[in-house]
């Protein structure tokens, strides 16, 4: 995939370079397409430079927007301000790479699509995961018919911390695994139901489960926490002919595809079981590939695989789990949310 390495109608401003920020600095400067980072620590930007060198650093979000010399901006920045800066940078003509989610309000998110549209300007969604390699593979082989019919899909993405104050786990780990579930569905959910406790905060909540229905009979759920023992970051899909794991905490064999079902003959439940088999994927950063992806469509103004429709998508599914969990775990239709 071209990344446009050192092309000067492509420059990039990073706001913020903090915890996950740093590593979008990292990308865009190893592509020769970074020109200056924001950040309001002054020892972020003392960080940045003395591992970038020649990169611009200000505290001063105005010398971003303002520089003509820069034409897209990455913001990775708490999800509050997500709307606020993004708003900014499209009104200033900049395109757009904004972590996930996209906004904490489906309105926001809306009007973010639709003045990218007015302005014809790239809007992409951090949706890291999509770019895995594992996740890329399990696209091929779910379009190749190699589980056969998709029958389940389940996520667990567990840890002990990261808590965060701005929003709950439901915000903050959820988007990753609800992307990727939409994504292998290829399909929005008609019902979503979500259930989950406060306890280290009042009103955040800590630990959620968030079920998915679909029209055509495919189920999941979204299990996420930042209350657990160990990490876990699993998916689980479940074919009418084969079922995969893909285990991002594992160093290697990160996808693996088991041929095993149950078949029912004559009425009966005939389980068939064999081992597994992991698959080889491509030995690349999920983060470099989507700054690329960034970059190629900025220069070629083609849509993004998590283009801001995307963004969207999920943030409709995640606004109809908070109306559920608010609600103590009624459905709610999507058409509702």
């Amino acid at each position: 995939m071209s990344s446009r390495i050192g092309d000067p109608s492509n420059r990039v401003a990073v706001i913020g370079s903090g915890y996950w920020g740093i590593n979008h600095v990292r990308n865009f400067y190893q592509l020769g397409a970074l020109e200056m980072v924001c950040d309001t620590s002054p020892q972020s930007l003392q960080r940045v430079s003395s591992l970038f060198p020649g990169i611009r650093t200000t505290t001063d979000l105005g010398a971003v927007f303002l520089d003509s010399s820069i034409h897209a901006v990455v913001i990775a920045t708490p999800a509050e301000t997500h709307y606020r800066l993004a708003r900014q940078a499209l009104d200033a003509g900049k395109h757009v790479l904004v972590e996930k989610p996209l906004t904490l309000d489906v309105g926001d998110g809306l009007q973010l699509v639709e003045e990218a549209r007015r302005r014809g300007a790239v809007l992409m969604v951090g949706h890291l995961l999509e770019y895995h390699p594992a996740v890329l593979r399990l696209r091929e082989l779910i379009d190749r018919g190699h589980l056969g019919e998709l029958r389940y899909v389940y996520s667990n993405r567990l840890n002990l911390g990261k808590v965060r104050r701005e929003e709950n786990i439901l915000w903050s780990f959820a988007p990753h695994d609800i992307a990727i579930i939409l994504r292998l569905v290829g399909a929005m959910p008609s019902v979503v139901a979500a259930t989950g406790g406060a306890y280290l905060q009042e009103k955040i909540a800590d630990v959620t489960v968030t079920n998915l229905e679909f029209a055509s009979g495919v189920r999941g759920h979204v299990f996420v926490s930042w209350l657990h023992p160990y990490k876990e970051q699993r998916l689980v899909v479940v074919g009418s002919k084969r079922m995969a794991v893909f285990d991002d905490v594992r160093s290697e064999d990160k996808l693996v595809v088991y041929d095993q079902r149950v078949d029912i003959v004559n009425g009966e439940a005939v389980i068939r079981k064999n081992k597994g088999a992991a698959e080889m994927l491509e030995p690349f950063e999920p983060l470099r590939r989507q700054s690329e992806e960034f970059l190629r469509c900025i220069a070629s103004r083609s849509t993004p695989i998590t283009d801001g429709e995307s963004g969207l998508r999920v943030l409709r599914v995640l606004d109809a789990a908070e109306r559920s969990l608010s609600s103590g775990g009624l459905p709610v239709r999507l058409s509702e949310a």
